[in-house]
């Protein structure tokens, strides 16, 4: 269920700085965003991860990776990941989990789910392109999850009115791990901390962070001879369920301004002017407000 050694030393020549994080309200010069910027992360898309440092937030993204969301949600509902460990942590890389034995070699009962490396995308995905975001193909978010994909007008001449679209691994962006078999996803995945492009078309992107950042920055890393493996007292998922199976009082609210808003466009162009010829999608991250819970 690790992510392979040609893989993981690939990625990690590669490595790009971590993006900014914008996980708050816009910068005071941009437009007060209005209500109807904002829409709510439905109960049954927002995992929640409480962790040994803090709780983590994830947005689930069903439209682009429909076997993935539904194992996270079964497992988590189930109860699967209470006190499993962070056993693979690499600064400037990723945080792995998921396992049930610690060791990067177990998965769940359930049988493995087949690769959703890419996804077609309708109109009802409601895409939001991101303007110079890449210095080749069209980039933009749907819902938070980053993505590449083909133009519009590519669904004219398709016969199900879709275009290919693939999720790209961003700061924040969380995968599916797996073995050497594409097919080989069961229970185990892993938190972005960093921008990494090696990883995209080769893992399954099924979601993106939208609070909680920093929690997943501050767990424990295991040693660089150790490929990361975390032995000696590892940070652990203490609770892991979606929103939608914890009781009303106990339940968060996140609200994600809406990519397609004038705001949110005023937000990016802000990153944008801020980063200059160095500018990517990978540098806008959500923004967020959360409340209860």
């Amino acid at each position: 269920m690790k992510i392979t050694p040609f893989v993981l030393a690939a990625a990690l020549s590669v490595l790009a700085p971590a993006a900014a994080t914008s996980q708050t309200a816009p910068a005071t010069a941009a437009p007060i965003p209005a209500a109807s910027d904002w829409r709510t992360i439905a109960p049954e898309n927002l995992l929640v991860i409480d962790t040994s440092k803090g709780r983590i937030l994830v947005e689930l993204e069903p439209r682009a990776t429909p076997r993935h969301a539904e194992r996270i949600r079964t497992l988590a509902d189930q109860g699967f990941y209470d006190g499993l460990k962070f056993h693979r942590v690499i600064t400037g890389f990723m945080a792995q989990t998921g396992d049930p034995l610690g060791t990067g070699a177990g998965g769940s009962e359930l049988p493995d789910i087949a690769a959703e490396f890419t996804f077609r995308r309708g109109r009802d995905a409601r895409f939001a392109p991101i303007e110079g975001g890449a210095p080749t193909g069209i980039v933009g978010l749907v819902g938070s999850l980053p993505v590449v994909t083909q133009p519009d007008a590519q669904m004219m001449v398709t016969a199900d009115f879709k275009t290919d679209a693939s999720g790209l691994f961003c700061t924040g962006v969380v995968g599916m791990a797996r073995s050497g078999a594409p097919d080989s996803a069961n229970s185990q995945f892993y938190l972005m901390m960093a921008t990494n492009p090696v990883l995209n078309g080769n893992y399954t992107a099924f979601g993106r962070i939208v609070s909680g950042l920093e929690v997943v920055s501050a767990l424990k890393a295991g040693p660089e001879s150790a490929d990361g493996a975390v032995n000696d007292n590892p940070d652990t998922m203490t609770h892991v369920r979606t929103a939608a199976a914890l009781p009303e009082g106990e339940r968060p609210v996140v609200r994600v301004l809406d990519a397609r808003s004038a705001a949110f466009q005023a937000h990016v162009a802000e990153v944008r002017a801020a980063r200059g010829s160095q500018f990517t999608v990978c540098d806008v991250q959500p923004v967020a407000e959360v409340s209860g819970g």
